[in-house]
């Protein structure tokens, strides 16, 4: 990139201009993708070139521009054009009135997630938000794409449509498209099968124990479950790309694809398995809710910057509500599963005292600067609104069921809003989704949205699940005095990774990344705390010594009870007729 004068003009509208990308691998080793963009018929003296920062689905400002490297415009004869940087993610380039301009970057791809690039000498994997500028007014314009593998057993896996007669050329009809669509370059495994008449494909990257021929059985009947609820599949053709790593988790959905990182020898084991099937539910119910029914906020979006809503408790936890509902009425696992799911998610949630700090409706707020960016303290001041979204979602179906008898639920909430939002795209508001949840149930619930969205107040678990027979129940009272810490053995270390909030070790002076030493005098570790905790009484002082900052302190800190830890949800004895019935609507026999 040469150094020039920046020329700030207005980017005019150049509804002629073609665009064309190549996207090229020719030493994967070294992780850099190389690519050009050919700019056609181009009319005016400056060229504005922007990265988006972040991509739909995953909201963090993630900086995609900071891979980009060697970037190089030159005309139609390889003359090199002056080209400025003008912010972190904007290139302007002056074009001395050339029509023809060619671009030239490599960017660094090395960051094995569903929402990133990566590129090594097994395969190559992109993300158009994470690879690809886009040029402002011509958002709208159709883009060629090129993908040229290092070697000729390499395939190319996408959902873009292959132009005819050209290998490995394919047609984007608008940038959203070019981000929406991730790309699979390498020697993956694909396993295809048909679901109500559509192509559908496993594409599967790495090695591991992934049994594609269950994956295919229980992948149908999910794909079944949630087409009915929706009324049929809103696409021609649906890929599950997925990536076998050694501990990843995690999805990223698309409109005809999903992105999945899991562990590559999750496979074999049941309950492991389970938790696969139900990533695949989340990330394909999101082909609908949050692909084509979203926010206002999101229906055009902005890749420059956050786009914020207070809606995604539904985008996200309520798809996540479905996401453990999903296989059991898949026939794949039973009810008892199904609670067990269940039981776990709640009994998270009431461990996480950041649930008494952040509103429901705040938390999605605040997605760009607090999920994905947590600390040591992140527990303490907020709340998922994957998982306090999915709680909610689970109350507002039971109290809709119960109501109704099972004549009404959530789904419909889900298939109303899919008709008069999702299936035209237009976008709904907060007051629309909550006018839309009532008309479905029947009744004023602007208590309900003011109290578990927009304040702290306990979520009342067992005054919605009485009506179904079931009741969530502590588990187990401990016995061992409450000190307040998380502990995590690190090279011969017993670091502190977590301190909670009014908690006799905060009320002490005790910090997050202290290194616990001793308790008393003696020395204590990740492994023995507890049995040490248990020779001490409630309202017992103990002398606590910790390394905090590299100074030795020793800190008196008085034991209280320990809080309840264990929760289930379990079934009730002798159920009225009523009980029975309403479990059954809602969660079969």
């Amino acid at each position: 990139m040469t150094e020039a004068t920046a020329i700030r003009q207005p980017q005019p509208t150049h509804k002629s201009a073609t665009l064309y990308y190549q996207v090229a691998m020719p030493q994967p080793a070294s992780h850099l993708f190389e690519v050009t963009l050919e700019v056609n018929d181009w009319q005016s003296e400056v060229l504005n070139l922007k990265m988006p920062v972040w991509t739909p689905g995953s909201y963090l400002v993630r900086e995609y521009a900071r891979h980009i490297q060697d970037f190089t415009a030159r005309d139609s004869k390889g003359k090199i054009l002056a080209s400025q940087k003008l912010s972190k993610n904007h290139w302007q380039v002056a074009t001395e009135s050339n029509s023809q301009l060619k671009i030239s970057y490599r960017l660094y791809a090395n960051d094995l997630t569903v929402r990133t690039n990566h590129l090594d000498g097994t395969h190559g994997y992109f993300n158009g938000a994470a690879i690809f500028f886009f040029i402002p007014n011509l958002e709208q314009e159709p883009i060629k794409l090129k993908v040229i593998p290092p070697q000729a057993d390499w395939q190319v896996s996408t959902t873009l449509p292959a132009l005819a007669g050209e290998e490995n050329v394919f047609m984007a009809p608008d940038f959203d498209t070019l981000v929406d669509t991730p790309v699979e370059i390498g020697t993956q495994q694909i396993y295809d099968f048909e679901v109500l008449g559509k192509p559908h494909s496993w594409v599967v990257w790495s090695q591991g124990n992934f049994q594609p021929e269950q994956a295919i059985k229980d992948t149908t009947k999910i794909i079944e479950v949630e087409a009915k609820m929706f009324g049929g599949l809103p696409y021609e053709q649906y890929l599950f790309l997925l990536h076998l790593s050694g501990s990843g988790y995690g999805g990223l959905e698309h409109k005809d694809s999903c992105t999945l990182n899991y562990p590559r020898f999750g496979f074999r084991d049941r309950e492991k398995y389970q938790r696969f099937l139900q990533l695949v539910a989340h990330e394909f119910f999101h082909l609908w809710n949050v692909k084509r029914l979203r926010p206002q906020a999101l229906a055009k979006f902005d890749y420059e910057r956050e786009n914020y809503t207070t809606s995604l408790w539904f985008c996200e936890g309520t798809t996540s509500y479905y996401d453990i509902l999903i296989p059991l009425r898949a026939g794949i696992y039973n009810r008892k599963t199904y609670l067990k799911s269940l039981s776990k998610d709640v009994n998270r949630y009431l461990n996480i005292p950041g649930r008494n700090v952040q509103p429901l409706g705040e938390s999605s707020y605040d997605a760009w600067i607090k999920l994905y960016r947590r600390d040591a303290y992140s527990d303490n001041n907020q709340i998922s609104y994957y998982l306090k979204g999915q709680l909610v979602s689970l109350l507002l179906d039971l109290l809709i069921r119960a109501k109704h008898n099972n004549t009404r639920s959530l789904d419909d909430v889900m298939a109303l809003m899919w008709q008069r939002f999702g299936r035209d795209e237009i976008g709904f508001s907060e007051t629309q989704l909550r006018d839309t949840i009532a008309e479905v149930a029947e009744d004023n619930l602007d208590d309900f949205f003011h109290r578990y969205i927009e304040t702290t107040e306990e979520l009342p678990f067992n005054d919605y699940l009485d009506p179904f027979g079931l009741h969530l129940k502590t588990v187990e009272e401990s016995d061992i005095p409450y000190l307040g810490i998380r502990l995590q053995s690190e090279n011969n270390q017993e670091i502190i990774e977590f301190v909670a909030a009014q908690s006799p070790a905060a009320s002490a002076g005790i910090d997050a990344k202290d290194e616990l030493l001793a308790i008393n005098g003696i020395r204590v570790d990740a492994q023995s705390l507890n049995d040490r905790l248990k020779d001490y009484q409630v309202n017992d002082t103990i002398q606590v010594t910790v390394f905090h900052q590299d100074e030795l302190k020793t800190l008196a800190v008085t034991l209280a009870k320990s809080p309840p830890s264990s929760y289930k949800i379990a079934i009730q004895d002798n159920l009225s007729d009523q009980q029975k019935q309403n479990l059954t609507g809602w969660l079969g026999n």
